[in-house]
């Protein structure tokens, strides 16, 4: 069974499990045991700025008709839910439901009693996921890739089928998917992102999706207020996050994009721990593109050699930056984090930056037009949601990097 064969639940209108008590006819999933072998759907929301309508007032992103049916009358085997809201440069997941049996057919010896079940069980878990919708991100920024590896997670121990349900507008603003100056359309620089990701080795941000089925619905529709993606823009976020999905290990052709239709709900949710964090504005736009090479992945420790792991991601870099109509220079910085030796900071960081600008010119990025430099220790990280909301690990990591600038005229 397909993942959203799985998935029969309209979230709009919610009314709960029975008019007395809301949660009377689900008592049973509460208290029903987990088989071992039964399989695993973790859905995933994504909480952050740019899905919700926020102090603006316009409407929230409605995923409710995206989703089609949970707990479904033709499903074969039981199933373990799991439902969390994600947001934060960590991809922190608040879990409203955490691995919560739902094997209506187990739940009672009597037919009838079991369609009960299975139809009261949909309505509270339509609730979970409402709720789930209200939660507040810790963090401020977004990152999916960090929200689908903290999710897998839940996959722990799994011998069934392993289902992920991602409701998100795909709009990663932090990490090596940062979209905030994107190139949407170019398919150049979906690949360059894609490679990125996936060339870190042991530093990489890819999880770990190996015999999981993902499906990602609501791509490229944020919440009222915000800037709106066309359809042509939504095509190329869904290539981009199957691409991602595929690189990080499931099969061909387990990733999936929903094509449903998605709407707003007309105004803002009532949220309930507060505020939303700020998170950087994703404006579509044909803009200079930089990216931040984690310098872990680039180099070893005190090192100015460059790791051959990351080298066909700056072969993708440079023909980006060859193909960007118009090319006026690119950049090359590099920065050190505060733990090295002070006398040394701007030398390594310069022969970091300098060993980045040679692959680019090796592969045709015009000499001339290349320009390295040698910053010493980073002020302060560049992405937003890291420098406020990180740990010291990631400001350190995100500290000691290389940022490489594509800048048309």
């Amino acid at each position: 069974m397909s993942a959203l064969g799985a998935l029969a639940v309209v979230l709009g209108g919610l009314t709960g499990c029975s008019a007395g008590d809301p949660r009377a006819g689900c008592r049973w999933m509460d208290d029903q045991s987990v088989d071992a072998d039964a399989d695993a759907t973790v859905i995933l929301v994504d909480g952050t700025a740019s899905t919700r309508g926020g102090k603006s007032g316009a409407g929230d992103v409605d995923y409710g008709p995206l989703i089609g049916g949970l707990l479904a009358k033709d499903e074969k085997s039981g199933q373990v839910i799991s439902i969390g809201t994600f947001g934060g440069p960590g991809g922190e997941i608040d879990w409203t439901v955490r691995r919560r049996s739902a094997d209506w057919r187990r739940s009672n010896d009597n037919t009838a009693n079991q369609e009960n079940n299975r139809q009261d069980a949909n309505k509270c878990l339509e609730d979970d996921i409402a709720a789930a919708r209200r939660v507040v991100p810790a963090g401020k920024g977004t990152d999916v890739l960090a929200g689908l590896a903290a999710g897998a997670e839940m996959f722990d121990g799994v011998r069934g089928e392993r289902r992920l349900l991602v409701l998100t507008d795909g709009l990663s603003t932090t990490g090596c998917a940062n979209l905030t100056s994107a190139r949407f359309g170019s398919r150049q620089d979906l690949k360059t992102i894609v490679s990125l990701c996936g060339a870190q080795g042991e530093f990489g941000e890819l999880p770990d999706l190996k015999g999981v089925r993902v499906t990602f619905m609501g791509l490229g529709h944020s919440a009222g207020g915000q800037p709106s993606a066309d359809s042509a823009r939504r095509a190329w976020l869904g290539e981009l996050w199957k691409d991602l999905c595929e690189r990080a290990g499931a099969d061909r052709g387990s990733c999936v994009v929903g094509k449903a239709p998605v709407d707003r709900t007309g105004k803002s949710g009532e949220h309930t721990e507060g505020a939303l964090p700020d998170d950087p504005v994703v404006p579509f736009g044909e803009r200079a593109r930089t990216y931040h090479l984690p310098g872990a992945a680039l180099f070893a420790t005190e090192s100015a050699r460059l790791r051959d792991t990351i080298r066909p991601a700056l072969v993708d870099i440079a023909v980006t930056a060859r193909t960007t109509p118009s090319l006026e220079r690119v950049e090359v910085h590099g920065y050190v984090d505060p733990r090295g030796t002070r006398a040394n900071d701007r030398e390594l960081s310069r022969a970091r930056a300098d060993a980045v600008a040679d692959v680019l010119v090796e592969h045709g990025v015009p000499a001339d037009r290349v320009k390295a430099y040698g910053e010493g220790v980073s002020r302060r990280c560049p992405d937003a949601a890291v420098e406020e909301s990180g740990t010291r690990e990631q400001r350190l990591q995100c500290a000691r990097r290389v940022d490489v600038k594509i800048i048309g005229k």
